[in-house]
């Protein structure tokens, strides 16, 4: 995901969610529904999740330092996980207290033209933002499915903000049908339903965000195209014979590190072996720009010891025996 990309999508959903906020929180002022005042939360909640996003962008470019000599690019995955949290926590479970206490204690909506007005308004506002996200996301997910590109996106802003304008426009909605029947009925519950089921979306939302940022945090390998393109480019065929066996890890959405062992032919001199990582490492910047740190251990092919080191479990640093 480029930079540029993700900030204006970040961007455009943060100047949404404030006007949308503002508007919201009016509304419950005059109004007294408690699905507008869960929803002024939620947007003022995604407007402080946006922020992070931005803080986290920023803080990843620092450059990197002897304590941190792989720099900072996994702030950007921290960020992101917070921002999983606040949803959870800032809106969903205020969210589902609200609602309880509405179902509990419920009044009839007074000036019902103030929350119906600015639902319509924050759809709006919500489906520009939610235009925009998916505009940007456009370029990047090519072929993929919007499930797979969410789930195996390397970049946690457009996802992000992708799944939190989604569930906003839900959740306006949920709003709206809320407010609907408790004007249509006189009965002040079903605003409190409606509170609960944004509630929940929330929750669920939050839940994704936190599972597929987790993963990120852990460390995830280059993509599939990255992998084909990084193992295409190592072998020459002259130099390089095969490759034994690699592994990638992310550094940062845009930062990769390859670490490969790789045939060379057994009579090069020490000269001729070096020339070789060399120019296999130049190939592999030109094949995939963001592999930025990259390891390369020359050998001689063997056959059983080839075949120790592409097995996961086997190799240093995999994982242990499964039971």
């Amino acid at each position: 995901m480029s930079a540029s990309g993700g900030t204006k999508a970040i961007v455009a959903a943060l100047a949404a969610n404030l006007a949308i906020a503002v508007a919201k929180f009016v509304a419950f002022l005059f109004s007294g529904s408690s699905s507008m005042l869960a929803e002024s939360v939620h947007s003022l909640a995604d407007s402080g999740n946006q922020g992070l996003l931005l803080l986290g962008g920023k803080r990843a470019r620092r450059a990197a330092t002897a304590e941190h000599p792989f720099g900072y690019g996994r702030e950007r995955y921290i960020y992101a996980f917070l921002v999983s949290i606040v949803l959870f926590s800032v809106g969903g479970m205020f969210a589902l207290y609200e609602g309880y206490e509405k179902i509990k204690h419920p009044h009839a909506i007074e000036a019902w033209y103030w929350p119906v007005g600015v639902l319509l308004f924050a759809i709006v506002a919500e489906a520009f933002s939610f235009r925009t996200a998916i505009k940007e996301s456009n370029t990047l997910r090519g072929a993929q499915s919007w499930k797979e590109f969410v789930r195996r996106a390397k970049a946690p802003e457009l996802p992000v903000v992708l799944l939190e304008d989604l569930g906003a426009l839900i959740g306006l909605v949920l709003a709206l049908a809320g407010v609907s029947l408790a004007l249509a009925t006189g009965d002040g519950v079903w605003d409190g339903i409606g509170t609960l089921c944004i509630g929940t979306l929330l929750i669920l939302i939050a839940l994704v965000l936190a599972v597929e940022t987790k993963s990120l945090l852990l460390g995830e390998s280059a993509s599939t195209a990255d992998l084909r393109k990084i193992e295409e480019a190592v072998v020459d065929g002259a130099s390089v014979t095969r490759l034994i066996h690699m592994r990638t890890l992310h550094l940062g959405p845009e930062e990769l590190l390859v670490a490969a062992k790789i045939a060379v032919r057994h009579d090069n001199t020490a000269t001729e072996v070096a020339a070789a990582i060399n120019a296999a490492e130049e190939r592999i910047r030109t094949a995939c720009p963001i592999a930025r740190v990259i390891y390369l251990e020359p050998d001689v092919y063997s056959a059983s010891a080839a075949a120790a080191g592409t097995n996961p479990v086997k190799s240093p640093g995999g994982p242990g025996p499964t039971h």
